[in-house]
């Protein structure tokens, strides 16, 4: 096991990883923007470094500060948590070359599966479902587009090769749009990713966005962990998610469940990892993606399972094997999570400023993560996701009144928040019966059009 390890990240799950490593025994180091020198993951650590100013490209994306930092600290690990440098083959190969060890998969698979094209090819030789769409390395031109989309029929989803998050991402419904959105598709891809390559999907309407945990170790061993439900999004981000999906049968899980463990080995994965599916109505279901990382909503799997993922990811990469416990997992009730972001509820901009008045909710199966604390500012810089509110249950239905309860326990003061939209959510009946897809929110915004399980502003 290691002896020190390196937090790569902030808010929320730098402080979930300094907690596990605490349980485990080792000694953390967390690095910080200047804009983050107040920040409860900084007082938390046993140790703690600043590399830079708060913009991310100076700070939490430079790759050599980090590094640097790790070896003159005496870290032996490097966890990157989601978010920034957690998908980067270039900072997972700098850890192995400097002698870090990498709390995630190897370089080459974040590179592989972060190719999506490249990723699909592999998904449908290894036998996994996968949507129709462009075929080959991608398309760079609108008259590939154009060709893809007749051959494909419309509505399509124009998706950057090289992406992830939402970004890139547009529906055309016709040719008119096609030719309207592909460039600004394009162009988005090129400021994310440096990268102008696109491809091509048919758009399946309303669909949910179900996912599998995968735990992976080095001898190859695969399992999973069951599902969670992520399909009420907007503009690009998760809002809320539950596992285990409302609509899911046991014999669909275990169809499922192996098609996301062979996707993982058949690259020879290892670590935890998430594989992306749309499900269709009729029960039908397609890989998206693979994430090579914890997620966001990774709480309400450990809710229901019992398994601390943050740990396993740590144990894993310390080349530990896996269990039987994993391959005999049972799902125990219900769990939802809340994504509380600091926003105006009704423009969705951001609501910087200092908490005047923090109170989380408690009680029992209630579980708050989150960086607030009474005085702390919140930094215009970074991602506005301020607090998780996990609950668990042993039924949906008491999931459901206990996050509601839960919600209108918390108090925030000095910003705004969207736990507003949370409770219209919580409160809708066809929500409580399960009855929703990725077109969700649309009743509530319907200015938002939906782009595969993630939301994107109309243009």
């Amino acid at each position: 096991m290691f002896k020190k390890l390196l937090v790569a990240n902030r808010g929320t799950i730098a402080i979930r990883i300094i907690r596990a490593c605490h349980e485990l025994g080792l000694k953390t180091l967390a690095v910080y923007s200047t804009a983050d020198k107040d920040a409860l993951h900084v007082r938390m650590a046993d140790e703690a470094v600043c590399i830079g100013p708060p913009a991310a490209e100076q700070s939490y994306l430079n790759i050599p500060a980090i590094v640097s930092a790790a070896l003159t600290y005496g870290a032996d690990a490097v966890h990157p948590g989601y978010g920034f440098l957690s998908e980067n083959g270039d900072f997972a190969e700098a850890c192995y070359r400097s002698g870090l060890a990498f709390v995630g998969p190897r370089a080459r698979h974040i590179r592989l599966m972060g190719d999506k094209p490249r990723a699909r090819r592999i998904m449908k030789r290894a036998g996994v479902p996968i949507l129709p769409g462009s075929e080959g390395t991608g398309v760079s031109e609108l008259k590939q587009a154009q060709a893809d989309a007749k051959r494909l029929g419309f509505p399509v989803l124009i998706k950057a090769a090289a992406g992830g998050g939402g970004k890139g991402m547009r529906i055309a419904r016709d040719a008119a749009e096609l030719a309207r959105l592909f460039p600004l598709a394009q162009a988005e891809s090129e400021a994310a990713f440096n990268s102008r390559t696109m491809y091509l999907e048919k758009f399946l309407e309303h669909a949910r966005h179900v996912e599998f945990q995968i735990v992976a170790d080095n001898q190859r061993r695969a399992a999973h962990l069951g599902e969670r439900d992520c399909s009420i999004q907007r503009r690009h981000q998760k809002v809320l998610e539950e596992a285990p999906c409302p609509v899911m049968t046991r014999r669909l899980r275990e169809k499922m469940g192996k098609a996301a463990v062979r996707a993982a080995q058949v690259v020879g994965y290892s670590n935890v990892g998430t594989v992306e599916f749309l499900l269709t109505p009729d029960g039908e279901f397609y890989f998206i993606e693979m994430n090579t990382r914890i997620q966001v909503e990774h709480g309400v799997t450990e809710m229901v399972t019992g398994i601390d993922l943050i740990k396993e990811s740590i144990r894993l990469a310390a080349g530990e094997s896996l269990s039987a416990r994993h391959r005999q997992i049972e799902i125990d009730g219900a769990a939802i999570e809340c994504r509380i972001y600091a926003e105006d509820p009704s423009t969705h901009l951001p609501s910087p400023g200092v908490v005047t008045n923090h109170h989380p909710p408690g009680g029992l199966g209630v579980r708050v993560e989150t960086a607030l604390y009474d005085g702390y500012r919140v930094p215009v810089h970074y991602d506005p996701l301020i607090a998780k509110v996990i609950v668990h249950s042993d039924d949906r239905s008491l999931a459901i009144r206990r996050a509601q309860a839960a919600l209108r326990e918390y108090l925030i003061d000095g910003i705004k928040t969207n736990i507003p939209l949370h409770l219209k959510i919580l409160e809708d009946s066809d929500f409580g019966a399960g009855r929703y897809g990725t077109d969700f929110l649309s009743r509530f915004e319907p200015h938002l059009e939906v782009v595969s399980g993630r939301r994107a502003k109309a243009s």
